[in-house]
Formats: structure tokens, C-alpha cells, sequence
């Protein structure tokens, strides 16, 4: 057998590969649980506007009170959930482009421990790190829109506290 066969034959069967490739290997579940929790908060955005669109509906069809007071603060809620919605989706781009360049690092990784030399490993770090900076992006935007999500909920605190008032009002008149 030529050395170089045997040499790629140990390689092979040597653990460096899968310990090599175990750090992307935890980006890329830390990735996956990332893309789980913000598809379930695009899912909640959903849910919210779908229950602001009935509010609308009963609006139009006169079973709500306070018309006027509600449709404001729907307008506004509105298009809080729409920026919310584009975040949230340029966040999982990001996630997708971090799960992408982790896998494409372990796989750079895995060939360079296997055929090639360590005058080529800065190649399977710098696709590694490029997955970080996307990971750092989405990890960015995540943190700005949770900001609009506690802005929805004070607005929303607010509202309630509003109507409050309004039905204290209107019993003060009854009463």
C-alpha cells in the first residue's frame, strides 16, 4: 500500500474528524433551537393579528364599544405586529445563513482533517465565523424586536386602562 493511501486511511479512521467538527456541531443545534423559539413567536404575531382582526370585524358589525378609541389603538398595534413580522423574519434568515455556514465548516472541517493540510484550516474557520457574525445578526435583531413586543404589551396595558376609565364613566352616569 503507498503512504499516501495509508496516510488518508488513517485519517479516515482517526478521531479528529468528529472532534473537530463537534464545536459546529453545537452552533448548529444552538442555530436550530434559535429558528424553533422565533417560528413560535412569528407564530404568536400571527395569532395576535388574526384576534386584532376580529376586533375590526366586530368594529364594523357594532358589537364592540368604543369604536373610535379601539380602531386607534388597533392601527397602532397593527403596525407593531408588521414590524415585528419583518424582523423576525430577516432573524431567520440569519438563523438559516448561520445553520448553513456551520454545516458547510463541519463538512470543511471533516475534508481538510481527511485529504488536506493544516495550511488550509483557516478555511473551515473562516466559513465558521462567518455562521457567528449571522448568528451575532439574528441574535441582534431578536433582541430589537423583543423591544417591540414589550411596546405592544404597554400599549395593550394601556388600552385596558383606558376602557377602564371609560366604563367607570359610564356607570358613574347610570349610577
Amino acid at each position: 500500500m503507498a503512504i499516501i493511501e495509508k496516510e488518508i486511511i488513517e485519517s479516515l479512521n482517526s478521531s479528529r474528524i468528529l472532534t473537530s467538527m463537534i464545536t459546529p456541531a453545537v452552533l448548529i443545534s444552538a442555530c436550530g433551537t434559535l429558528i424553533f423559539s422565533t417560528s413560535a413567536r412569528l407564530g404568536r404575531i400571527f395569532d395576535r393579528v388574526n384576534v386584532m382582526k376580529g376586533e375590526v370585524e366586530a368594529i364594523i358589525t357594532g358589537k364592540i364599544s368604543h369604536p373610535v378609541e379601539r380602531l386607534s389603538h388597533l392601527r397602532d398595534q397593527i403596525g407593531l405586529q408588521r414590524r415585528r413580522a419583518q424582523l423576525i423574519q430577516k432573524a431567520m434568515v440569519s438563523l438559516y445563513s448561520a445553520t448553513l455556514f456551520f454545516v458547510a465548516a463541519s463538512l470543511a472541517i471533516a475534508v481538510n482533517v481527511a485529504y488536506g493540510s493544516y495550511d488550509l484550516a483557516w478555511i473551515a474557520t473562516l466559513i465558521a465565523l462567518s455562521g457567528g457574525l449571522f448568528l451575532f445578526i439574528a441574535s441582534s435583531i431578536l433582541l430589537y424586536e423583543s423591544r417591540f413586543n414589550l411596546r405592544f404589551v404597554h400599549r395593550s396595558i394601556d388600552f385596558i386602562e383606558i376602557l377602564e376609565k371609560k366604563a367607570e364613566e359610564e356607570l358613574k352616569k347610570v349610577g
